[in-house]
């Protein structure tokens, strides 16, 4: 089967970003918390994971903050900035000038379980709806990975049949979902193994 499409997930492919517990560690430091106490806490931010399917807004999040924390107004416009630093975290130049370098050949798109605010900043850094013809963010769309109806969704948006695009993604379920869904899959690791890969799964139909 011809591949049609390369979709790629943004963090952690597209964008290097901090582990995440890392960030944690530096944002409890900071207030002076022990780090199971700030776990607690943060984990009361959204603990059914609303924000991934557009179900909390930053706003709604920002007050979670100050009221589970206590904090000031400044303090909470701190704290999402430092966030929304961590979430961009910095962009691959290297994968990015290889998904540039795919159209007009093949459909790229974006594929992200994302939160509100996620395509104002990563737009603002990175102009990513200039680099791939469609960007799919689970806020926004009120699904997300690895339910396999934002895989059909993405299918249907750029016209292909699963077994006709490629998908990349960093996470080990979400990279098994796709490939039960039947859309072949790389799993990220390092550039240029991910971008051989593809390049394999692109000449493979030919």
């Amino acid at each position: 089967m011809t591949i049609k499409a390369v979709v790629f997930d943004i963090g952690g492919v597209l964008e290097k970003v901090v582990p995440v517990d890392a960030w944690l560690a530096r944002m409890a430091g900071r207030l002076g918390l022990e780090r199971l106490a700030f776990d607690g806490r943060i984990r009361q931010l959204d603990p059914r994971g609303l924000m991934g399917t557009g179900a909390m807004t930053e706003a709604d999040y920002r007050q979670r903050y100050i009221d589970v924390f206590g904090v000031s107004e400044s303090d909470a416009d701190a704290f999402m900035a430092a966030m929304w630093d961590w979430y961009c975290g910095e962009l691959d130049y290297e994968l990015c000038a290889y998904v540039a370098s795919l159209r007009p050949a093949y459909q790229t798109a974006v594929l992200s379980n994302s939160a509100d605010g996620a395509r104002r900043e990563e737009q603002g850094r990175y102009g990513f709806e200039q680099l791939v013809d469609t960007i799919i963010y689970s806020h926004e769309v009120g699904l997300a990975k690895p339910d396999p109806r934002i895989y059909q969704l993405t299918c249907d948006r750029l016209d292909v049949r699963p077994e006709e695009m490629v998908f990349v993604d960093d996470t080990d379920y979400v990279v098994e979902s796709a490939r039960a869904f039947g859309i072949p899959t790389v799993h990220h690791r390092r550039t240029p193994d991910t971008i051989a890969a593809i390049n394999t799964l692109l000449t493979a139909g030919d």
